[in-house]
């Protein structure tokens, strides 16, 4: 068949569009302003353990920088010495192997806490979470519950909300400063500090990080609070790889409330063909996040289980049993599970190892800090030369030996090497060390000019410690390298 005698190419038409005018061009914009949200107070035992929360890391955080240890500061994290104080414990940056312990116990433990109830960390004791709730409190007494900040913050500006406005900010940058101050506490003796601060004698980078961190408390705890939670927080976003239908979440018990509506306490609401639910929207009004969790489960939710105690309460006022918005899981809601079958079947095989990985790691940490040697050295070839023969037809190596004193007191340390035939050391054996404190030591180890073939050897530093008694307490060894010239 010719290509004349092809069925003709289609031709899709274009047709012009007549020009819109002006009157019928709507903007639509892609964000929506953010409504502030005006938790209600509420009470219950939910309510209670949050609080408990509060005061005991709070207890914590501002106490723990004024607890003394001996002469010194109980926790300090000195960065300029390079030495970290905990309690009896002093550490030193070669010690760096217990922080990385520390924070794979704090990732298991998280884990651990999420896979058993969910956001626990975030709905308790979590830093956003404690300070909004101390700072919210503050705005209470100063403003009123819920409906009277509606009302404060709607109304024109008058005498009484500037005074009310002025006195609530004062107290939150009050609150603010002073945990900055007590941050920086931790890295500079606080009472140091405390003096410095008074005589206005605070160096620069401890300005910075006191005024720092205490805009960062201020500006979280007082304006983003939820938002910090639902925007910047990655664990909000990556929570549900750790979830199962298993987990211990805040539930709302849909096939018991619904369908929801309003009624008198008198009414039989099976014969109204309602559920349980009132539809009173306590719920929401006590949600730190604004969300409903009648909706199901949703990333926002913190797991502090404001709405659980709130609807207990509501149950108790129109005779109904609790429970309808509570702890449980997903199974334990569609199988309709004991409390005991529901807690049997949180430990499962995913939580078993995470106690199991947590156990490893807590004894293993606990049984290296008791092992832990209360001094530590390192051995540093001298870079100038390596090899020198001197006066008596002796090779020698010049070393530099770092010993750092962990302990609380003055220790003697007396030095030794071994590892060739006539090895010795030719300068003074014995150095002394004052506490906490580390010292560079130059030592020349000489050997016979016969002793050894050239080239490298083995050789062994022994270090034996012991306190101005005399008394020995423990003995370290560390290997090195003797050079032979050829």
């Amino acid at each position: 068949m010719n290509s004349e005698e092809k069925s003709p190419r289609k031709i899709v038409p274009i047709v012009p569009v007549n020009d819109a005018s002006e009157d019928d061009v709507q903007m639509v914009s892609l964000y929506a302003a953010t409504q502030k949200i005006y938790p209600r107070s509420v009470q219950g035992i939910f309510a209670k353990w949050r609080w408990v929360m509060v005061v005991l890391t709070q207890l914590v955080f501002y106490g723990l920088p004024w607890l003394e240890w001996g002469q010194r500061q109980a926790v300090l994290f000195d960065l300029g010495a390079r030495r970290f104080y905990i309690f009896g414990f002093v550490l030193y940056p070669q010690d760096f192997i217990y922080l990385t312990a520390i924070l794979v116990i704090s990732a298991f433990s998280l884990f651990l806490f999420t896979a058993v109830a969910g956001r626990l960390w975030c709905g308790y004791a979590c830093p956003q979470t404690v300070y909004s709730e101390i700072f919210l409190w503050v705005e209470r007494k100063v403003e009123g519950d819920r409906s009277a900040r509606m009302r404060l913050d709607a109304t024109n500006m008058t005498l009484e909300k500037l005074v009310k406005k002025c006195y609530k900010h004062l107290v939150w940058l009050a609150i603010a400063m002073w945990t900055g101050f007590t941050f920086v506490g931790y890295f500079t003796p606080i009472k140091l500090l405390g003096m410095e601060f008074f005589l206005g004698n605070m160096g620069s980078w401890e300005v910075f990080w006191v005024f720092f961190y205490a805009l960062a408390t201020y500006g979280n705890a007082g304006f983003m609070r939820e938002q910090v939670c639902k925007y910047m927080c990655p664990y909000a976003r990556f929570q549900s790889a750790m979830f199962d239908k298993d987990t211990l979440i805040v539930t709302y018990d849909a096939e018991r409330g619904e369908p929801r509506g309003a009624r008198s306490k008198k009414a039989d609401p099976a014969a109204l063909g309602l559920g349980a639910c009132v539809d009173c929207s306590l719920c929401v009004q006590v949600c730190p996040t604004g969300i409903d969790i009648r909706k199901g489960l949703q990333y926002e939710c913190i797991g502090c289980g404001a709405c659980a105690d709130v609807c207990d309460t509501v149950m108790d006022k129109v005779g109904y049993p609790r429970g309808l918005v509570k702890y449980s899981t997903e199974h334990a809601m569609k199988n309709k599970w004991t409390k005991e079958q529901t807690l049997r079947h949180v430990f499962r095989p995913r939580v078993i190892l995470y106690i199991g990985i947590l156990t490893v790691v807590i004894v293993a940490l606990l049984t290296s800090l008791s092992l832990r040697k209360p001094f530590k050295v390192d051995v540093v070839r001298d870079r100038a030369s390596l090899a020198r023969i001197v006066a008596g037809g002796k090779i020698e190596n010049v070393y530099r030996l770092q010993i750092m004193n962990a302990a609380e007191k003055t220790m003697q340390y007396h030095l030794s090497v071994d590892g060739l035939r006539g090895v010795d050391m030719a300068t003074d054996s014995n150095v002394q060390v004052k506490s906490t404190e580390s010292r560079w030591v130059s030592v020349r180890v000489q050997v016979p000019y016969d002793a050894a073939e050239p080239g490298s050897h083995p050789i062994e530093f022994r270090i034996q410690s012991s306190d101005e008694q005399g008394q020995s307490s423990s003995e370290l060894t560390e290997k090195s390298v003797f050079l032979v010239p050829r």
